[in-house]
């Protein structure tokens, strides 16, 4: 690499960082005026363009399964003689282990209550209340989650193995830019996916501290302030900055480890003790009622306020964690089918997701009737509570309370250190080794990040967090719909050399008979 070739690379960093550098001085220096402008931006975003985020979603789901079952699923992400990396059981592991996030363990219970509580339609607290509660949660962390990363994977996947370009986002754009994906169109575009990934992964450590925060003042009765939750942010961001630039293969893969086993045992744990009939009798019927349902629940916005605040908030906030995520599973990924890439990365992952929330959804409601309603007044007085409120009713609060907190934290520093490795790897001109100065700063930029937003925000951190993500997430949906008519117009120039090259090929066969 020249050194101009390495000056421009620089650039995304220069860009990135002084970005971020802003954000941060305009929330110590200017607070109240910062979390105004935030909350002007979310009511403009979302008044004018909630209806985007749900068709382009809904568009990212036709695109990805035409894709899938048409002729291009046949064509290898790599050589056409390539062996896949991995076994069929390592790569279904390592799927499923990406299908488990810091929010769904926050809002599998919390989400579920708030809208038994709150419906955006009908009477709350009703059984028809309790149904439509699940099915809205199965829609915000079902299938539509898994076809953005897939998109965002699909590409980092096909032009990195396929084509040979740099794990880039702005190479998924060469069919339509050419080599102009190095210049300053092609660094624009990098610069948006380094943005939205910060604040994506911002919105999941604010979320993810405040329920350790509200955990611990539950469990040791500590007051979780806006400085609590800040230290948190602070020794959270240590732990993963420190095993990303240490180069601790090992320690990270005894976190996910320990998040992968801690999941499943909390899994197993709450399906015996939660009211195992009750559980499956509701899993079922809100599967059906959620397959039934698809299309119009992707489109509906009956309930203008409350589409913004939730679904709205849900699409955006997956389309900021697609540069990252989507990097994950095209590099777990490598020498399968497009056809097996996403068939497996959008249902495998979204199974577990369901499995879980009707687990934990249906167990909080069971628990909830059994309880005279004691779980609806833990989420009405702090959502952040609902995972203790619940276990609290189950046996082992002693144990299995500490350890709930333990996954929280093991659930969040798995992504953040992906994400630590992406957003080095996009400023570095996709070196897929980033120098560990480069992993450290960018470590430390999103935990002070993090920190300015929650003490900006005070009690309403959450919501400055989710006007953050939702404005990160914005120009990069624009990306990602222009990315899917780029898959598409590389995949079809694919098709027709191969085409060309079997033609010529039996042409020969004839001539030499």
């Amino acid at each position: 690499m020249s050194n101009e070739q390495q000056l421009k690379d620089r650039s995304v960093l220069y860009v990135s960082a002084g970005i971020a550098l802003i954000f941060v001085a305009f929330s110590i220096i200017l607070p109240s005026q910062m979390a105004k402008g935030a909350n002007s931006v979310l009511s403009f975003l979302t008044t004018n363009f909630g209806w985007l985020y749900l068709v382009s979603v809904f568009v990212f789901t036709v695109f990805i399964f035409i894709i899938a079952l048409s002729r291009f699923g046949k064509i290898k992400l790599g050589q056409d003689d390539e062996k896949p990396e991995f076994t069929n059981f390592q790569w279904f592991t390592m799927l499923f282990g990406g299908g488990m996030g810091i929010g769904m363990v926050f809002w599998s219970i919390a989400e579920p209550m708030t809208h038994y509580m709150s419906p955006p339609v009908g009477q709350a607290g009703t059984e028809q209340a309790m149904h439509d509660a699940m099915r809205i949660v199965f829609n915000d962390f079902g299938i539509h989650v898994w076809i953005i990363y897939a998109v965002c994977g699909l590409a980092l996947a096909y032009f990195q193995y396929r084509k040979g370009l740099p794990c880039l986002i702005s190479s998924a754009f060469y069919p339509i830019l050419g080599d102009r994906i190095r210049g300053p169109i092609g660094k624009a575009i990098d610069v948006i996916a380094v943005f939205a990934t910060m604040f994506g992964v911002a919105t999941s450590l604010g979320l993810g501290a405040g329920q350790i925060a509200t955990g611990i003042q539950y469990i040791w009765g500590i007051q979780a302030t806006p400085g609590i939750t800040a230290i948190i942010i602070a020794i959270m961001t240590a732990i993963f900055t420190l095993a990303t630039v240490s180069g601790l293969h090992k320690a990270m893969q005894a976190v996910a480890d320990v998040k992968v086993w801690l999941s499943i045992g909390f899994m197993v744990f709450i399906f015996i003790f939660g009211g195992m009939v009750f559980i499956l009798n509701s899993f079922t019927h809100t599967l059906g009622d959620y397959i039934q349902n698809f299309i119009g629940q992707s489109l509906w916005m009956g309930n203008i306020e409350w589409t913004k605040a939730w679904p709205v908030f849900y699409r955006a906030w997956y389309i900021a964690w697609a540069a990252f995520v989507g990097q994950f599973i095209a590099r777990v990924s490598r020498g399968r089918t497009i056809r097996e890439f996403i068939l497996a990365s959008v249902f495998l992952p979204s199974g577990f997701c369901l499995a879980w929330i009707g687990i934990y959804g249906g167990a909080a409601f069971n628990l909830d009737a059994l309880s005279n309603g004691a779980i609806q007044a833990a989420v009405k007085t702090d959502v952040s509570t609902a995972l203790f409120a619940t276990l609290q009713h189950l046996p082992l609060y002693v144990i299995t309370a500490p350890l709930a907190i333990i996954l929280i934290i093991a659930s969040f520093a798995g992504a953040a250190n992906s994400a630590t490795y992406v957003l080095s790897m996009l400023t570095s001109g996709g070196d897929l080794n980033p120098s560990k100065k480069l992993c450290g700063f960018w470590g430390v930029t999103q935990g002070t990040v993090t920190i300015m937003i929650v003490l900006v925000g005070g009690t309403a951190a959450i919501k400055t967090l989710q006007t953050a993500s939702i404005a990160a997430a914005f120009p990069f949906m624009l990306i990602m719909l222009v990315m899917c008519y780029s898959i598409y117009k590389a995949l079809r120039e694919d098709q027709a050399k191969e085409e060309i090259v079997v033609s010529k090929n039996e042409e020969l066969e004839v001539d030499l008979s």
